[in-house]
């Protein structure tokens, strides 16, 4: 059966590859949760390799959460600072502790954060467990609650325009990686994906900010395009293609698109985590002319 490749499908097949589900744009608030059902083995619920369906009318893009997956991840395992922080409720505990985490978020980087948690008041709180060494249960476990989701057609813009990511990537309610698909049904390719994060996506939304997110991806059938920092037309964008016969693009794949090794192999959990531990960073220097600091991020 042949693939089907416009926007809206691969889409759909990236997240059924990550979830097992289409993960169809929803916008009412949904509460469902891996947790919620009963069932800990993500994988065994909904398929895919381990990621969890979000929903855009989840997302709060006056703090850029999924509230409902960073809610579910710290009642889960942090239960007792969860009810501090009154979670469930919009209240000014609440806001205070988002705002909070936007703002250190502004000033370290996602990765920062994901690495080293957040001092809250008398609370170290972690968002985001990693790698457990062979044997520690316990480690194994709490890794095992976190939440890797992904959601369609999310409404990321705060004022009225709406407009919307065509994918976005969250590690537990935290944007990590956001998508611009295109298919060559219509005769777009990565180039234009590429061009639509240059001119249409204002580097000023919260969501595009520098180190809010690791990497955003310019993605057609035959290839992808990557960019760590959204500067307009400045944005500078590198292949990330696994080359072909000695030059660029991608092989040939008799089990699907050229490009599904992104969503089945770099962005599985286990992978992601990994490039997260190791490897995903943000480097100071110093312009040798003005002696300013400079920032850049690093996605391998």
């Amino acid at each position: 059966m042949k693939t089907d490749v416009s926007e809206k499908g691969l889409e759909r097949l990236i997240c059924l590859a990550l979830t097992g589900v289409p993960c169809e744009p929803i916008f009412t608030t949904h509460t469902e949760s891996a947790e919620s059902s009963g069932i800990n083995d993500k994988k065994l619920l909904y398929g895919g390799n381990g990621w969890l369906p979000g929903y855009p009318a989840d997302y709060d893009s006056e703090y850029t959460v999924d509230l409902v997956h960073l809610s579910t991840f710290l009642k889960t395992t942090q239960p007792e600072i969860a009810k501090s922080l009154d979670l469930e409720n919009d209240s000014p505990t609440r806001r205070k502790f988002l705002a909070r985490l936007q703002g250190e978020i502004s000033k370290k980087g996602v990765i920062h954060i994901l690495r080293n948690g957040l001092l809250h008041g008398p609370d170290q709180i972690e968002l985001f467990y990693g790698s457990p060494s062979t044997g520690n249960v316990n480690a194994a476990g709490l890794y095992a609650k976190n939440h890797f989701s992904v959601t369609r057609q999310l409404r990321y813009s705060r004022d009225e325009t709406r407009f919307a990511l065509d994918l976005c990537l969250f590690i537990n309610g935290l944007p990590v990686i956001t998508f611009e698909l295109k298919n060559s049904l219509t005769k777009q390719t990565a180039a234009d994906a590429e061009q639509q994060y240059k001119l249409g996506r204002d580097p000023r939304e919260k969501l595009f900010e520098f180190g809010r997110c690791m990497v955003h991806f310019a993605v057609d059938d035959s290839e992808v395009r990557m960019c760590t920092h959204l500067k307009g037309k400045a944005s500078w964008f590198l292949p990330f293609n696994q080359g072909w016969n000695d030059g660029a693009g991608n092989p040939p794949n008799p089990l699907g698109i050229k490009t599904d090794y992104l969503w089945n192999q770099i962005l599985a959990p286990e992978s992601l985590t990994d490039i997260i531990e190791n490897y995903a960073q943000i480097i100071e220097s110093k312009d040798k002319k003005t002696r300013r600091k400079q920032y850049t991020q690093i996605f391998p």
